[in-house]
C-alpha cells in the first residue's frame, strides 16, 4: 500500500493560565484515516516546510514530488526526529478535560493581589526527497542526499516530459500524474523529488519502513501549500492537518471558507471512554454545514496551554522547526529571537478528488480567543469564538461533576469548577489509548454525547432534551 504524504505535497501574550482540573484525552491525527501532518513556519517571505512522511509499504516503491518556488540546495534540507510532530500535534490537539464542582459552601481565603498571581488566571476562572535517456525537456538544478533520501531538484518545460522522466528513471508514479503537474510546470516552480535507499532505512514492527522527517526551507511571497498533487492518490477522504508557527501572528486559508470547531462542549461522563467517536462526529457536522471549508482547531500562543496535556514548546523545538533559518536576528542568550511570541495555529482540511481543485493559500488573520472556562455574564461559559488582542483559541470539552456531597450552608453557590476532590484517583487515559477505540464514523455521537446545545450544528444537547421530557411530564 502506498500512502506518502497523501493529502499535502505527494506524490505523486497572554500570561500562562493554570488548569484547574484533569487533562483526559485528546483528538490528535491519530483519531483519523490517512491524516498527514504538516508543520510550517513562516517569517516575511521565508517558509520552512517540515512533513511527517506518512507511507506504508517497501522502501523501493516511494516517491515524493514536492513542486518548490525555488531550486533548494542540500544546506536547505534536512531530516529530523518524528517525536517533534507528536509534541506539536498534541500540544494542539481538541482536549478532553474533567471538572469537578466545588463545595457550594466553600469560602475561599482572603489572598492578595501577588498571591491571585501564582494561581494564574486560568485558576481564577473557578469564578469566572537522472538518468542518460531524460526528455530534453527536463533538467536536473540539483542533486544530492540527505539522511536516507536520495534527493533531485528537476526543472520542466513540459509537464508530460516530467512525466517520463519519472517514470523512465524508476520513480513509482502513478498513471494520472501528467494533468496534475501542468500547472505547477507553467508557474515555473521547480520539483523536489525524493526516494528512499533501502540501505539506510530502518523498519517498524510492522515491517513498514519507519521514514524520517523531512524539512526544508524556501523563500517566496506567496506562502501556500501545494495539495493537488496529493489528489492522485486520494481514493477515500484523506485528513491534512496543518501547524502554522509565526510570530505574534495566526493564519487561515484565504481561498476556501474558513470555520473554527464549535468548542467548550459538556459531554456526559460515558464521552470519558467515546471521546474520539464524539470528536470525529463533531468534526464531520462542522463540514457539513461549512461544505470545502477548513476547519481552525487550535490558536494560542506555542509557550503556553491551559490545559496542558504536554510541556509547551520550547527555544529548541522552535529551532528544529525552522527558527534557526528564519530571517530575524536574535541575541546571543536567544539566537533565534524566540523571546517573540510564536503563535501556533491548527488547520484541518478533510477532501477527496473531488472536494478541492486548488492549493491552500494561508493569510494572517486576527487573533481569537474562545475554549477557556471564562463566564461572558457570571454564569454561562463562553462558546465558540470572539476577537481579541490575542490568540487563545482551542477545542476544548469537557466532563463535569457536580457536587454530591451534603450541602451545610444557608447560600449555596453552585456552578464553581476545579479539580478532584481528595482521594479522587488521576485519569490513566491517554490520547493513544483514546485512539485505539476509534472504529468508525457516527454522525449521531455528537447529539448522544453532548450535554451542551450547539445551535449551529442543531445539536440540542442532553440537558435541554431532559428539561423538554420534564416539561411535558408536568402537563
Amino acid at each position: 500500500m502506498m500512502r506518502i504524504m497523501s493529502s499535502a505535497v505527494v506524490l505523486l501574550a497572554a500570561a500562562s493560565h493554570a488548569f484547574c482540573g484533569f487533562y483526559v484525552a485528546g483528538g490528535g491525527a491519530e483519531l483519523f484515516n490517512n491524516a498527514t501532518q504538516v508543520v510550517l513556519m513562516r517569517e516575511g517571505t521565508r517558509t520552512v516546510l517540515s512533513m511527517q512522511n506518512n507511507y506504508q509499504g517497501p522502501p523501493a516503491d516511494f516517491a515524493m514530488v514536492i513542486p518548490v518556488p525555488v531550486v533548494l540546495k542540500q544546506e536547505n534540507v534536512k531530516t529530523l526526529d518524528k517525536g517533534i510532530f507528536t509534541r506539536v500535534d498534541r500540544l494542539a490537539a481538541p482536549r478532553l478535560v474533567e471538572y469537578w464542582e466545588v463545595d457550594p459552601c466553600y469560602v475561599p481565603p482572603m489572598f492578595n493581589e501577588m498571591a491571585a498571581d501564582a494561581f494564574g488566571a486560568g485558576g481564577m476562572q473557578l469564578a469566572m526527497r537522472g538518468g542518460s535517456n531524460r526528455p530534453a525537456t527536463v533538467k536536473i538544478e540539483a542533486q544530492f542526499t540527505v539522511g536516507e533520501y536520495e534527493i533531485v531538484i528537476l526543472s520542466a518545460k513540459d509537464a508530460l516530459g516530467l512525466d517520463q522522466w519519472l517514470k523512465a528513471n524508476k520513480y513509482k508514479i502513478p498513471d494520472g500524474a501528467e494533468p496534475l503537474f501542468r500547472p505547477y510546470v507553467q508557474q515555473g516552480m521547480k520539483f523536489f523529488v525524493a526516494r528512499v535507499n533501502a540501505k539506510k532505512v530502518t523498519f517498524d514492527e510492522k515491517g513498514n519502513a519507519a521514514l524520517s522527517p523531512l524539512r526544508f526551507h524556501y523563500d517566496s511571497e506567496k506562502f501556500e501549500l501545494p495539495v493537488r498533487l496529493g489528489l492522485i492518490n486520494a481514493k477515500e477522504k484523506q485528513d491534512l492537518i496543518i501547524h502554522i508557527l509565526a510570530k505574534n501572528q495566526r493564519y487561515e486559508v484565504a481561498n476556501l471558507p474558513n470555520v473554527t470547531i464549535p468548542t467548550n462542549i459538556d459531554l456526559v461522563p460515558s464521552a470519558k471512554s467515546e471521546f474520539p467517536f464524539f470528536y470525529v462526529s463533531l468534526f464531520d457536522r462542522t463540514l457539513k454545514a461549512n461544505p470545502k471549508a477548513v476547519v481552525t482547531e487550535y490558536a494560542w500562543q506555542a509557550t503556553s496551554c491551559d490545559p496542558c496535556p504536554s510541556t509547551p514548546l520550547s527555544q529548541s523545538d522552535f529551532a528544529t522547526l525552522g527558527a534557526d533559518v528564519l530571517p530575524s536576528k536574535g541575541t546571543p542568550n536567544d539566537p533565534f529571537n524566540t523571546s517573540s511570541t510564536y503563535v501556533l495555529t491548527r488547520l484541518h482540511a478533510r477532501y477527496d478528488k473531488t472536494s478541492l481543485g486548488e492549493d491552500l493559500v494561508f493569510a494572517a488573520a486576527k487573533p481569537i480567543v474562545g475554549g477557556r472556562e471564562f463566564l461572558t455574564d457570571g454564569k454561562s461559559l463562553e462558546q465558540g469564538f470572539k476577537n481579541d488582542s490575542y490568540n487563545n483559541f482551542q477545542g476544548r470539552y469537557a466532563i463535569r461533576y457536580p457536587w454530591a456531597g451534603e450541602v451545610k450552608c444557608e447560600k449555596p453557590i453552585y456552578g464553581r469548577w476545579g479539580g478532584p476532590p481528595a482521594g479522587t484517583a488521576k485519569s490513566t487515559e491517554t490520547a493513544n489509548g483514546a485512539a485505539a477505540a476509534f472504529i468508525a464514523r457516527d454522525p449521531a455521537k455528537a447529539d448522544t454525547l453532548a450535554e451542551s446545545p450547539v445551535a449551529e450544528l442543531q445539536i440540542k444537547g442532553l440537558k435541554a432534551k431532559a428539561g423538554e421530557a420534564l416539561r411535558k411530564a408536568k402537563k
